[in-house]
């Protein structure tokens, strides 16, 4: 198997993605990853349009307001592209122990799970103009296992990998793939509070079998597998890249 065979199954060149959450973090790096690969990228996140400059089309956007999440589809439409590719990124975390409980169940709920329900039945009509295409869900390992104090994160990421199953079944029909990239603790702004804290960096790096965090570059690979033809009949699938978390027993 030659090198441009490779390069070809694994190649991103001319196909068009869409990544939520693409402002800081997993989905950032995914958006920079597959523009490098050679993509059509459109990223979007809350974070003001003159705070960043990738190579990318970048819009300011809040994923739970269905007119703006239309109107970026639209502009890929007015751009005279059909999209290829949906990275499901955007996501918020709301420990129980910050209180509020109940409201913030919903607040996670309604951005984890809901959201991203909505995008795929949004970016739906424009994938199937594509005649085929690929829907990446960023779920994590709290979609399969249990973690304390953080309800609403677990219950979102696990019902986001459910939904990713209910999704592929239904969309198969228009060749369209939906699977699930399951990341273990990875380095983001997000895990930041946990990574500066000596006790509890030591206990995630003790329950991971490669004994170390994950960096962002750690998923690059599974996300382009997931986007690229290479993966051509892979769906309802879940790719966890957690350094072994899951794998773990005694």
């Amino acid at each position: 198997m030659n090198s441009s065979y490779l390069d070809g199954v694994f190649s991103l060149k001319g196909k068009v993605c869409f990544v939520t959450g693409a402002s800081r973090g997993i989905g950032y790096g995914i958006a920079e990853a597959f523009y490098q690969a050679g993509a059509i990228v459109y990223g979007v996140g809350r974070t003001p349009v003159e705070r960043l400059s990738p190579n990318w089309n970048y819009i300011s956007c809040d994923v739970t307001h269905r007119d703006e999440l239309s109107a970026v589809l639209e502009t890929i439409s007015n751009n005279g592209q059909n999209l290829n590719v949906l990275v499901n990124a955007a996501g918020i975390t709301n420990p129980n122990s910050d209180g509020d409980f109940l409201n913030k169940f919903r607040d996670t709920l309604e951005i984890n799970l809901v959201a991203a329900y909505e995008i795929c039945m949004l970016a739906l009509p424009y994938m199937k103009l594509s005649e085929e295409g690929s829907i990446i869900n960023i779920t994590s390992i709290g979609s399969k296992i249990g973690f304390p104090d953080n309800p609403s994160y677990v219950s979102s990421k696990g019902g986001l990998r459910m939904l990713t199953k209910a999704l592929a079944n239904d969309l198969g029909t228009y060749n369209i793939r939906v699977n699930n990239l399951a990341p273990g603790y990875i380095k983001t702004a997000m895990t930041k509070l946990s990574f500066e804290n000596e006790e509890m960096n030591q206990a995630r790096r003790d329950r991971t079998l490669l004994h170390r965090w994950g960096e962002i570059s750690d998923l690059i690979g599974a996300a382009i597998f997931l986007a690229s033809d290479s993966s051509s009949y892979v769906t309802g699938s879940d790719i966890f890249v957690d350094g072994g978390w899951t794998a773990k027993g005694l």
